[in-house]
């Protein structure tokens, strides 16, 4: 047997070099090729330079999406339209101009599970159009040690700004679990996953630059290295975070024993009632001064980068119930989806949400629980279902509460049964659309019949086909409104048919309404 050939010393790096190509390359960019940011870093985006949002529009907009927490939403609105503005401003000064004195207004948010601090902060930045990262705080630890690097939550804006370093520059860092990194101050020796993360995000909410290529990071560390080889050089980008938004969060759940000390050893208690306070743990946690989250674990210099403080409330039966009824962003709507997938119209009785409420608060994780709830609810429903003869699942408390009882009703079903129930959704989109609009919407009973007719001849769902054939409604009422001042409007079987034509009919008439108003004047 002959001996084995082996590689030159070129074929080995070339071979070496191959390896690492295909090992560490990020799809669509070879390590000789790293990814170049889309614009350069003293550009200002147009989301910061178009930047007018007041604090109550921001509101205005979380209320869509989140139930009660009003403080929260008016906390968050101050601080996001204080830290655009100032960034506007600045971006809007002459070179050479000196800076402007602004403290950033980091934003800490206590509160309990499931209450919507992940998302009020991520509709803020989708209102204001930068890029949004979270991340656990647990996960971290000090730069140089076992865990995960800090400085990875910049770099990850980039990402998610598509390689657009001007707009990452303005972004949204969001650090749940905050509380998890406090220390006890009796510990000795280095603490590296929870003061020695605490010091490196210090320098982070303040002002620092941040390399696009980290440290630790093996591929970073590998395209670096050729190119290098190939260049002469390596591409040093980093991306600045004096603009960055840093908002963090957690439960502080021990927070309410430190402040009910404070307030025992004082018998003051900044004018409130101590007595009264240790019965409300949102009331106490209220209460939570500087000094309570520097005994709580906080570093000192830590707690004073996030100057702007606000408490979530706890939800209760009645707001999950809200939550599933009024939310853009309700469970429900997925459900509706998921059911409508199979070519189900899955409609919830008022009743029914209620009964999910009632049981999602049992679990105690606020908001969280209505999808353990929801599941455990309607398994069945979802598993036994698609592909069989059902259209429609009318889901009620007694449907709810014996689901094999109700399958085996809906799957000898009659079509009569599917046609009331297509008139309960037909029904419900005229209310829903009324309510939201601000108008009597209603279907006469011969456009109901033709809207039934249509959705069996179409094979679609009696609601797409509703929001379908009266998309452009609301704005077409809205000028008839402001002409005649009509708010109750009656749906013909004819607007099924030809839903535009009608619609023009109606405002032309309003039109000569308007004109004989103003000749009578």
């Amino acid at each position: 047997m002959s001996d084995p050939v082996l590689p030159t010393p070129e074929q080995l790096q070339r071979r070496l070099q191959e390896l690492l190509r295909t090992t560490f390359a990020a799809p669509g960019n070879s390590p000789e090729n790293p990814p170049t940011p889309t614009e350069p870093a003293d550009k200002v985006p147009a989301a910061i330079q178009d930047f007018h949002l007041t604090p109550r529009e921001v509101k205005a907009h979380l209320d869509r999406f989140v139930i009660r927490q009003d403080e929260a939403k008016k906390v968050l609105g101050i601080a996001v339209c204080d830290h655009y503005n100032n960034a506007r401003v600045m971006a809007s000064r002459e070179a050479g101009a000196p800076p402007l004195e602004y403290a950033k207004q980091n934003v800490l948010i206590a509160g309990p599970t499931g209450v919507g601090k992940t998302y009020l902060v991520k509709h803020v930045a989708d209102l204001v159009g930068v890029p949004f990262v979270k991340a656990d705080a647990t996960k971290f630890s000090e730069t140089g040690y076992v865990g995960g690097d800090v400085d990875d939550l910049v770099r990850e804006l980039v990402q998610k700004a598509d390689g657009n370093l001007a707009l990452a520059q303005y972004g949204i860092i969001y650090i749940d679990e905050i509380d998890k990194i406090a220390t006890s101050r009796e510990v000795t020796g280095r603490d590296v996953s929870g003061r020695g993360v605490q010091t490196t995000l210090l320098k982070l909410m303040e002002e620092t630059d941040v390399a696009l290529r980290g440290g630790n990071d093996l591929q970073s560390q590998v395209q670096a290295a050729l190119e290098f080889q190939k260049r002469g050089k390596v591409n040093r980008e980093s991306i600045n975070t004096r603009h960055i938004l840093f908002i963090v969060s957690g439960a502080f759940d021990k927070l309410t024993d430190v402040v009910s000390r404070r307030l025992k050893k004082t018998g003051i208690g900044f004018g409130a009632d101590p007595a009264a306070a240790t019965t409300l743990p949102a009331e106490l946690l209220r209460l939570a001064g500087t000094s309570d989250f520097v005994d709580y674990g906080l570093e000192p210099e830590f707690i004073g980068r996030l100057p702007v403080r606000v408490v979530c409330e706890s939800l209760a039966e009645g707001d999950l119930f809200e939550i599933l009824k009024q939310s853009e962003g309700s469970l429900i709507r997925q459900y509706e989806r998921a059911f409508a997938a199979y070519g189900i119209e899955a409609v919830f009785s008022d009743e029914a949400l209620r009964h999910i409420a009632s049981l999602a608060v049992r679990e105690n994780t606020g908001a969280r629980g209505l999808m353990t709830t929801c599941e455990g609810l309607l398994r069945e429903f979802k598993y036994r279902l698609p592909g069989s003869p059902v259209r429609t699942l009318e889901v009620t408390p007694a449907v709810l509460e014996n689901p094999d009882a109700a399958i085996e009703r809906l799957l000898q079903a009659g079509a009569e049964d599917a046609r009331q129930a297509q008139s309960l959704v037909i029904t419900q989109f005229a209310e829903r659309f009324g309510e939201q609009h601000g108008y009597r919407f209603r279907f006469s009973p011969e456009a109901l019949e033709a809207i039934l007719a249509k959705s069996l001849e179409k094979n679609i769902s009696a609601r797409d086909l509703c929001e379908g054939l009266f998309k452009d409604y609301q704005f077409g009422l809205g000028l008839i409104h402001r002409n005649s001042g009509q708010t109750d409007f009656v749906i013909p079987a004819e607007a099924v048919e030809s839903p535009d034509r009608v619609l023009s009919q109606w405002v032309v008439a309003s039109h000569r309404t308007q004109d004989e108003h103003d000749e009578n004047s």
